[in-house]
């Protein structure tokens, strides 16, 4: 099985996402994507945390601003129109159908854990339910793996 894309982190990085987050960073196994000044936007998180609890959100999104911008279009509503999308439109439901099949398989690559089986993140495959862990996803794999986060990228003000 090979491993998703990311940098192994540095200490400077593990240092900076603790400071974007607010607490210690925990589980960080790399750097899935980053800002443009360099900073990490988003991290790839061990499946196992080291206190032993799993932890399903592989692609965790820790920028501040992208944060922000992620919970200003949650607020706004859009969950609720990219939901309907998802019932409304046979195409993009099955390729978040198979963003959910990536998003485990990448996580998997990492270490299996039996309580995340069949588990992604952001509510794959059926529900948009958190815009911060699909935005994550799609700057992690990159476009048109995740048609919801890559809307969601595509309608956020955050620059990168």
């Amino acid at each position: 099985m090979s491993r998703p894309p990311y940098t192994e982190p540095t200490e400077a990085d593990i240092a900076a996402v603790s400071e974007q987050l607010g607490r210690e960073a925990r589980g960080v196994v790399g750097i899935a994507a980053r800002a443009s000044d360099g900073s990490p936007a988003v991290v790839a998180t061990a499946p196992r945390l080291p206190d032993g609890s799993p932890f399903p959100t592989f692609y965790y999104l820790c920028h501040p601003e992208a944060v922000a911008a992620a919970s200003r279009l949650e607020a706004a509503g859009v969950m609720n129109e990219f939901n309907e999308l998802l019932a409304s439109d046979e195409e993009v439901r099955a390729r978040y159908a198979r963003a959910h099949g990536a998003y485990i398989a990448d996580r998997d690559s990492v270490g299996e854990v039996p309580e995340l089986s069949g588990v992604s993140a952001g509510g794959m495959p059926t529900r948009v339910k958190c815009l911060h862990a699909l935005i994550g996803h799609a700057l992690a794999a990159g476009p048109g793996v995740n048609p919801i986060g890559d809307l969601a990228l595509e309608r956020c003000d955050w620059g990168g």
